[in-house]
């Protein structure tokens, strides 16, 4: 007899202890493996919890990413913290309620169908006695493992879930310390880290003794190319920085690759190449069109370094981070030191959101690792030039497409290549140690051999399959192994540019032919909720068929189905070209499926759409032949608030079907809609990333 199918948290961490804790006091507390990321995961979590339990959110507790208390749900990220933690608390907490309702009806003596909870407490109209969660705590037994069978509550029955609420997160973050940088420990110390102008530098002569002498400098921590000052005074610790950086010399590296267009760059490296979709039959062509795009290296950039805490009190070493993965980073820091993982907990805590790998994960292991080799609390915070440049890259890419045009202006073969490096280098990702710091240390460990996610889901290739109706698709993926910089995840992966690139080729091919680019999407497209989202984003932002163009302003459209299996999004920009592009309004719309917190999913769309415009019209990284050269604000700007346009977000709720990843889902249309709107306004293509200032200057320079 095959068993009830669980959601794949509940499989890996089966009891329903691991999820549920009656208390403490008159309250129920719920664990969570995902974290809260700035995304608003946090409250709609508590919103799922709170429907299922039939419990009001002052009667819950969450507790998320705590290696001590959490079922183990690997990474939050990927826009799957609804779609896989969600189902698996409704699961868990469904299995709660029907087991206490169970214990209620016995204790009341009435029948279990005719059972309700409300706030907690379980009544029905046979009788006027009640009970509640915590008087019947002894008489559920939650070692049990999770059946499955537990029947969830209606959409229909539905008080709290799929309605605007008040991110619980936010009071802390706008008021007080909500933030890990403003965490502290009794009798902390503080460190600063010194490392070169690459990741890879190693150390060729250092003064330990002049280091130590410094004002400010308690401890110098060195371990192979492992170097740290510390002392109990941050602002004195910062200061005496200038002055340690002096005392190191650092070897030069073999060269750097020259930078040159990130089109040439990578096209010209060794790679691995294989065909990783290929589908239907091509039919011969009366118009063909071919094009490349690119998008360069980019970085966090947060607006708040990255930092960390840890204390080795009582033999037990705790570490405070804001990681994606706070058992992988467990694991790797207990391997890294030598240690039992069951000796090191790692606790969440919020940082600057990054939305990917950034240096949350190695600025722990920098605290980890001096706090067990001083014995003391220690809190570690980059500085902004390491945040710039020691922390992992989003990966460059080139995409090219070649398709062709049949008699009646339709697509009749479609081939798209992308060239690109792994998209993916966390801790625990591969056999080896992704750790910074424990790659310096001596004797240093070695990392994970590069590899990239497979397809449906995808890394460099992800939504490199064309959503539309299309009788021939081939895509080919050239990956390459080795990189000038080091990268690893960040927001989308590889649907950026390879939505970024179908779309604008989409209008290149539209063009062609003379239609309107709406109306050529349409013409290819049959999935009625793609239609759907398309169709409402024209109707809200006035998209009138063929408008003219060339004229300074233009309004360019872009879409996808982030993974080709989650939310679906199209976006409409309004820009206003003249010396650089000034975006004036963006519209977007939305269906990710049963809306869980409308407030939270369309502060995520939005955030995404000016993360996105901040990508698409400024960021990338720079190098010379042995630094990092954007390695501050100067260097690497990032979109200002005064460039931020109103932006007006529709959400198409789908009440009957499963709610689905929607935070990643904007920033591919969104550089789409950018680079097909600045198409309109000049009537000139910008095929390659960042559209800034002089990539316009040189588009105009070529016409």
């Amino acid at each position: 007899m095959s068993l009830p199918s669980v959601p794949s948290s509940i499989a890996a961490s089966p009891r329903l202890k691991q999820w549920i804790r009656i208390g403490p006091g008159q309250q129920i507390t719920v664990y969570s493996g995902k974290v809260e990321l700035g995304q608003g995961i946090s409250t709609a979590l508590a919103q799922i919890a709170c429907e299922e339990l039939g419990i009001a959110a002052d009667q819950l507790v969450m507790v998320a990413g705590h290696t001590a208390y959490s079922p183990n749900e690997q990474y939050t990220a990927g826009s799957q913290s609804i779609e896989v933690g969600g189902a698996a608390i409704r699961c868990a907490c469904a299995e709660a309620r029907m087991l206490f309702m169970q214990a209620a009806a016995r204790a009341l003596g009435v029948v279990v169908d005719a059972m309700r909870a409300e706030r907690g407490i379980f009544s029905c109209d046979e009788t006027d006695r009640t009970t509640d969660y915590w008087s019947l705590a002894d008489a559920v037994d939650l070692s049990i493992i999770i059946s499955g069978q537990a029947p969830l509550r209606r959409r229909a029955d539905f008080r709290v879930v799929g309605n605007s609420v008040a991110r619980a997160d936010l009071p802390a973050k706008l008021s007080g310390a909500a933030y890990i940088q403003d965490f502290a420990l009794p009798q902390m110390l503080h460190a600063r880290m010194l490392r070169g102008p690459h990741p890879s530098c190693r150390i060729d002569t250092v003064d330990l003794d002049q280091l130590k002498a410094l004002d400010g400098v308690t401890h110098v921590v060195r371990s192979g190319q492992f170097l740290a000052i510390v002392g109990p005074n941050e602002a004195e610790l910062v200061s005496a920085l200038a002055r340690a950086a002096k005392l190191v010399q650092w070897q030069r590296l073999t060269a750097l690759c020259e930078q040159t267009e990130i089109e040439q760059l990578l096209v010209a490296m060794p790679c691995e190449s294989a065909v990783v979709h290929a589908q239907g039959t091509p039919a011969p062509a009366v118009t063909a069109l071919k094009a490349r795009y690119s998008r360069p290296y980019l970085a966090h950039a947060a607006i708040g370094p990255s930092c960390a805490l840890a204390d080795p009190a009582g033999g037990r070493l705790k570490v405070w981070s804001h990681t994606q993965g706070v058992f992988f980073l467990r694991d790797q820091i207990a391997r890294a030191l030598g240690r039992d993982k069951q000796e090191v907990d790692v606790i969440h805590l919020p940082g600057a959101g990054c939305y990917g790998h950034n240096g949350a994960d190695d600025v722990a292991f920098d605290a980890a690792f001096i706090a067990q080799s001083i014995g003391r609390a220690v809190r570690v915070q980059w500085m902004r030039e390491d945040e710039l440049s020691a922390s992992p890259f989003g990966s460059a890419g080139v995409t090219e497409i070649e398709a062709g045009l049949d008699a009646n202006g339709r697509i009749c073969d479609w081939k798209l290549q992308v060239w690109s490096h792994s998209h993916i280098k966390r801790p625990g990702w591969g056999d080896g140690v992704n750790l910074l710091g424990a790659w310096a240390i001596e004797p240093p460990l070695a990392p994970s051999k590069s590899k990239d996610v497979p397809l449906p889901n995808g890394g460099g290739q992800r939504n490199s399959i064309a959503l539309y109706d299309l009788p021939h698709q081939q895509v080919t993926y050239h990956f390459i192994e080795h990189s000038p910089l080091r990268v690893s995840s960040m927001r989308g992966l590889g649907a950026y540019l390879n939505t970024f690139a179908i779309e604008s080729f989409f209008d290149e091919l539209a063009a062609q032919i003379n239609v309107d680019p709406i109306d050529f999407r349409l013409r290819h497209l049959g999935d009625p909720r793609a239609r759907a989202v398309i169709e409402h984003v024209a109707r809200i932002s006035g998209w009138q068929s063929n408008m003219a163009g060339a004229s300074g302003t233009g309004m360019g459209i872009g879409f996808g189905q982030y993974k080709n299996h989650a939310a679906y999004c199209a976006v409409v920009a309004r820009v206003r070209v003249e010396e650089k592009i000034h975006v004036e309004k963006v519209w977007a719309v939305v269906d990710a499926g049963a809306v869980i917190n409308p407030d939270g999913l369309i502060n995520q769309i939005e955030g995404g759409i000016i993360q996105s415009m901040s990508w698409t019209l400024k960021e990338a990284v720079t190098w010379s032949d042995c630094a990092i050269t954007s390695n501050t604000w100067d260097t690497y700007p990032i979109l200002n608030f005064d460039e931020v346009p109103q932006v007006e977000v529709v959400l198409l709720d789908q009440p009957e079907q499963p709610s689905v990843g929607g935070g990643e889902a904007a920033a591919g249309p969104t550089a789409a809609a950018l680079g097909n709107a600045l198409a309109h306004a000049l009537g000139l293509r910008a095929r390659h990333l960042p559209l800034t200032a002089a990539r316009l200057a040189q588009l105009i320079d070529q016409s």
